[in-house]
């Protein structure tokens, strides 16, 4: 088990300028962490490609390894033309993961205004239509992709867990983030121990959560069932992490986690913070 960083939480600093990817790479081995999971935000590897080369020089000259490349899609909603076009453009994506050398990648797979139950059902056969093909299309480059739960629409536990039997792939299956649940109000430890053994990456996120009664003001969002919420520091929020924690060691899982920080902080402050606590429960458990 490797403990590293998601460079989305430093996204902050790659928006403002103040980091480049390179940079980011060096602050991530410099708290000691082991991973980086590339998420192309704030920077772009489509239209920069010369960027990959950049970072694996950058990962190797500061020893660590690089994890997962994480990216997104949405399948939902598509004629027959969109679809096809989203096809081709997820299949430039996992060879950019393989460019990169990485053996997971993350992509979405659907976004919708109609959130029911309903709604899901009648696009579950199309939408593991797609997975199928990028499942299929990344297998002979020996990467494994998958779903996380976020965005709302697939992002309850037994959504992914539907999702991925009917994909039926041995190389699909789901970037477990442990606080994601929180936005469609599904209990984390709960949910964590329904998908733990479906996980091919894992994300340590916190949140601040307040019932939908409270009028907390700037800076929260409101989840699912119009409760609120905010990023924290990991192991500052309302979330048990350890608890959580406990529940992925003693699941055997043995994989790559990646801490991930959206919080009102400085980045690099909330992400070292959410790193050394994560490491030091970890070592605990």
């Amino acid at each position: 088990m490797k403990i590293g960083i998601s460079t989305y939480s430093l996204y902050g600093a790659l928006k403002s300028g103040e980091m480049t990817i390179q940079d980011v790479i060096v602050f991530i081995a410099s708290i000691g962490g082991e991973h980086a999971e590339i998420v192309p935000l704030g920077f772009n590897l489509t239209d920069n490609p010369e960027l990959i080369e950049a970072i694996k020089k950058q990962a190797k000259e500061s020893g660590i390894e690089l994890s997962n490349y994480a990216v997104g899609a949405n399948f939902s909603g598509l004629d027959d033309e969109q679809f096809e076009l989203e096809i081709a453009r997820l299949k430039r994506e996992v060879d950019i993961a393989a460019a990169l050398g990485v053996k997971k990648m993350r992509h979405d797979v659907a976004s919708s205004s109609n959130l029911s139950i309903s709604n899901f059902l009648m696009e579950l056969p199309r939408l593991a239509k797609a997975c199928q093909i990028i499942a299929d299309y990344a297998a002979p480059l020996g990467i494994t992709t998958s779903v996380e739960n976020h965005g709302f629409y697939i992002q309850d536990s037994d959504r992914v867990q539907a999702l991925i039997e009917i994909v039926d792939r041995p190389n699909f299956r789901t970037t477990l983030d442990v606080g994601n649940f929180l936005c469609v109000d599904e209990n984390p430890y709960a949910a964590v121990l329904n998908n733990i053994g479906l996980a091919s990456m894992v994300h340590i996120k916190d949140f601040y959560y307040r019932p939908a009664t409270d009028n907390p003001g700037e800076g929260w969002f409101k989840s699912k069932s119009g409760n609120w919420l905010r990023g924290a520091i990991v192991g500052h929020g309302d979330i048990a992490i350890p608890q959580v924690l406990g529940l992925v060691k003693d699941s055997g899982y043995d994989d790559f986690i990646s801490i991930e920080f959206e919080g009102l902080e400085d980045c690099r402050l909330g992400t070292r913070l959410g790193f050394e606590f994560v490491k030091r429960v970890w070592n605990e458990l």
